[in-house]
């Protein structure tokens, strides 16, 4: 039994059944993170001896008959986005290296609950801000498809640990597209749930309007499994949603039949790949063959999509990340005074105290998450506050109004993930406005607080993966799972390995 090349499906039951032990389930993926992060820098921490205890645990219940989690002995990976009581939170960021947050986030806990096995936290973009793992002060991830490219972001990490068979699930978050895009550059499954289907307790916010946590798997049948454990009610959050969590897992066998997929002909013109652009327009095809049928629909105010975008999530970025300044949270510069270039003119600080915040953050925050900061404070400021985050309010209800609209005509609306395939690290560092459109295609469903699901629907001639998404509305996750899932029974571009060491 090739444990790496399970499904989380069949890997949670061949655990149960005794098939496997948990212990040899968490060693099989914690021996190819030795031999394969050295070179992906997909974790920023492993912790063996924990994760080995907790699987021995989970076999000692399992040979006394006690009960088990429905995730007995499954090895999983979480975004450093996400606290843990038992291992650092960093958010990838200088500001937090070395944190150690004294409670587990709400998915993190029901994962235990559960009996997962966590085998570590995941690179990321600091703070989440990013589209291709770059910002990450710990290190960029590469490809594992090809380890001279971008994994995408922010959740880079999680889907190169499950693309490279170092997790067979992984936990992502996403505010733009930080979960799809990945997944969609990473050849593997990811799907943003619906905002609120799953509580955001213990994530680090970002735009916390924005947020959402999901999946990231190889299938959609492992996203369906993992979900019916973290989606659900929390109080603890205010935004999360009371409605009952289905039997994802069981509603996935549904044919296609009568199935309404929406497509948008603005999302393939200028600035998509035409290798790109194939696989879409072929993946749409095999829908068609499976029995959905494909309308054309009109989002007439995406364009604004990246415009209304960050303006909304730098303004929330910047009220979220006040209170790391080196007294409430965060990395505290040491004491003196010498950094001019955070000073006021003249070049003295109003006291030590603003000196010292200052200094704080500017030794904290990389290049990003400073730029992010500075726009959404200018756009909140006196004077710009109407003219800016104000209006972007208005157009983000456009963009919800769109999607209501089409909602009307069709079930689900499908095209590209990203514009491109995997692009080469560094391509994009210097000119930030073209990282930006990386997420052209998926910040809509952030900003409509819809679902939305990534899955790969075939390769450039280059060998890089290329991702198909759906989009669906509020609570469609089921659909957009199903929908996933069969396709996925069709085709096995899911299924395909990077050329990495067996």
């Amino acid at each position: 039994m090739q444990l790496l090349e399970l499904s989380a499906v069949d890997l949670v039951t061949a655990i149960r059944r005794g098939e496997v032990s948990a212990v040899q389930a968490a060693e099989a993926f914690l021996d190819r993170i030795t031999k394969l992060d050295g070179s992906i820098n997909a974790f920023l921490h492993v912790d063996r001896t924990a994760a080995l205890a907790r699987a021995a645990d989970v076999d000692k219940r399992r040979r006394e008959g006690k009960p088990l989690g429905p995730l007995a002995g499954l090895p999983v990976a979480v975004k450093d986005a996400l606290c843990t009581s038992d291992q650092p939170t960093t958010c990838a960021s200088k500001m937090l290296a070395g944190y150690r947050p004294p409670y587990d986030a709400h998915v993190v806990a029901r994962l235990r609950q559960a009996d997962a096995v966590l085998v570590g936290k995941t690179n990321m973009d600091e703070f989440a801000m990013g589209g291709s793992n770059e910002n990450s002060a710990f290190g960029a991830v590469h490809n594992p498809w090809d380890l001279a490219r971008a994994p995408g972001g922010s959740s880079g990490g999680s889907a190169a640990c499950v693309a490279a068979d170092m997790a067979p699930v992984a936990i992502g978050s996403d505010t733009g597209g930080s979960i799809r895009q990945p997944a969609g550059l990473c050849g593997i499954t990811g799907l943003k749930p619906t905002y609120g289907r799953i509580s955001r307790r213990g994530l680090v916010a970002f735009a916390s309007s924005l947020d959402q946590i999901g999946p990231m798997a190889r299938s959609a049948a492992d996203c369906a499994l993992v979900m019916e454990t973290i989606a659900g009610h929390d109080p603890g959050d205010a935004t999360s949603l009371a409605d009952d969590v289905p039997r994802y897992t069981d509603l996935l066998e549904k044919p296609l039949t009568g199935l309404r997929i929406g497509r948008v002909p603005e999302h393939f013109g200028p600035g998509l790949d035409p290798e790109v652009a194939h696989g879409v327009e072929e993946a749409f095809a095999a829908f068609k063959a499976a029995g959905a049928t494909i309308h054309d629909v009109e989002l007439p105010h995406a364009k604004y999509g990246i415009a209304t975008y960050y303006l909304v999530a730098p303004c929330e970025a910047s009220s979220n990340l006040a209170r790391y300044d080196g007294a409430h949270y965060g990395h505290r510069a040491e004491s003196g005074s010498g950094h001019r270039s955070a000073a006021k003119a003249g070049g003295e600080f109003e006291s030590p105290l603003v000196e010292m915040y200052c200094r704080s953050r500017a030794e904290g925050f990389g290049p990003e998450v400073k730029r992010r900061i500075m726009l959404g404070t200018y756009a909140l400021s006196a004077g710009y506050y109407e003219a800016f985050y104000a209006k972007a309010l208005r157009v983000r209800r456009l963009i919800r109004q769109d999607y209501l609209d089409a909602f009307a005509k069709v079930d689900l609306i499908g095209g590209p993930v990203s514009p491109t395939p995997a692009f080469p690290l560094g391509e994009k560092t210097s000119d930030p406005l073209a990282m930006y459109l990386v997420d052209m295609y998926t910040v809509g469903t952030n900003l409509a607080g819809i679902g939305g699901i990534s899955f790969p629907c075939g390769f450039t001639k280059g060998g890089l993966p290329i991702g198909f998404q759906l989009q669906g509305p509020a609570l469609s996750e089921p659909l957009l799972l199903r929908a996933a899932d069969r396709y996925q029974q069709l085709t096995d571009w899911h299924s395909k390995r990077p050329p990495l060491p067996a």
